[in-house]
């Protein structure tokens, strides 16, 4: 049986499986990439909810783990030599996931650094530029008289959605007929802009129909239909 006793998190979300990998987690876009992906694999995993309502984020047993205060983190209980690996961030928890399961992301060679370059784009421009936009337009920031920030950050999501587009030009997903963790940290994202956010009209999301089209077939997958729920509200 293993023991993750020592690690202060597990008191107040404890663990009924400690063999499995503990989730804890929201159903955001940045949460959902690593539900999906534990999905995708078939990983023996256990989520618990962070209820931002409460705060739990801010708790000291959640910053134990994730001094941060964000979600998605992780504790593995079978992690590098078999020792429980505790970890944060959501692109870097992709990696581990693929790392550990070979799958999803090349071991080796060039097509590992492409699938990186675009987990990468995805981290530093789709998830804080979408983000912005939807506290501008849908959030707090609505109610600014001033408009240049929302028009700056609809700019910058409509100049990310082209970069997307023309990279599906003749391409299934991301990484041409590959699935990859770059899809699934960058899909979500869409999903919420043009869903939870409502800006699909404000971006003109029909005029990136490659895009569109990619996410039909990101949300058609079982795995992802399933992570995208993943942890349920209790």
């Amino acid at each position: 049986m293993s023991d993750l006793s020592a690690f202060p998190i597990t008191k107040k979300w404890p663990a009924r499986h400690p063999e499995r990998l503990q989730l804890y987690s929201l159903p955001t876009p940045n949460g959902v990439k690593v539900s999906v992906m534990l999905e995708e694999t078939g990983l023996p995993y256990e989520p618990h909810r962070v209820d931002f309502d409460a705060l739990e984020q801010a708790s000291l047993e959640f910053r134990s783990l994730n001094p941060y205060g964000k979600i998605p983190a992780i504790l593995d209980p079978d992690g590098p030599g078999g020792k429980p690996m505790p970890l944060f961030e959501s692109g870097a928890i992709l990696i581990y996931l693929a790392d550990k399961t070979h799958r999803f992301l090349p071991q080796e060679g060039a097509e590992r650094y492409e699938t990186l370059q675009w987990l990468m784009f995805q981290m530093g421009g789709v998830g804080p530029m979408f983000g912005q936009l939807g506290f501008f337009h849908k959030f707090a920031g609505r109610e600014y008289q001033d408009k240049r920030p929302r028009e700056r950050y609809v700019a910058e999501s409509r100049r990310l959605l082209g970069v997307l587009e023309s990279r599906l030009a003749g391409r299934t997903w991301i990484m041409g007929d590959t699935y990859s963790i770059a899809d699934m940290a960058i899909f979500p994202w869409v999903r919420n802009l043009v869903g939870f956010y409502e800006a699909g009209e404000l971006v003109g999301i029909r005029d990136f129909p490659r895009v569109t089209d990619a996410l039909d077939r990101f949300l058609s997958r079982a795995a992802v239909a399933r992570g995208l729920a993943i942890p349920a509200r209790a």
